[in-house]
């Protein structure tokens, strides 16, 4: 407890009361006078916190606010964000290649507007035919 690059790991040290633990440690967190070393180490400890305990207690114990401030956080945020811009787009792209196999456009036309493998296009076409069965 006597050094804040370590307060994330008490939890997972050798004991039975693991929320009494992550309640030092929140005590300890909110005595850090640098905010941005407070943030990043709440937000680090809520990370390992996570294994072994429910994510309600650590949000009540753990204030929430503080860790969006934090440069781990919003590093995990931004990669969140970025992943779902990919799976969303991709399933668009996929919505379209399919219209446009419904619509009778050939495997190959549909590849080059969408950017679709061939192969991917074939597994499309394969899908529609085997829902209208």
């Amino acid at each position: 407890m006597n050094y804040p690059g370590l307060l994330p790991f008490a939890v997972l040290g050798g004991t039975d009361d693991r929320e009494s633990v992550l309640q030092q440690v929140a005590q300890e967190i909110t005595e850090i006078p640098d905010q941005r070393l407070q943030n990043n180490v709440a937000a680090a400890t809520s990370i390992l916190a996570g294994l072994v305990l429910e994510k309600g207690f650590i949000q009540r114990v753990l204030r929430r606010d503080n860790m969006r401030e934090s440069v781990i956080y919003q590093e995990i945020e931004a990669e969140a964000k970025a992943k779902g811009r990919a799976e969303g787009l991709q399933e668009g792209i996929r919505r379209v290649a399919v219209n446009l196999l419904k619509s009778q456009i050939t495997l190959e036309e549909v590849a080059k507007l969408t950017g679709l493998s061939i192969e991917d296009v074939q597994l499309l076409q394969t899908e529609i035919e085997s829902e209208s069965m």
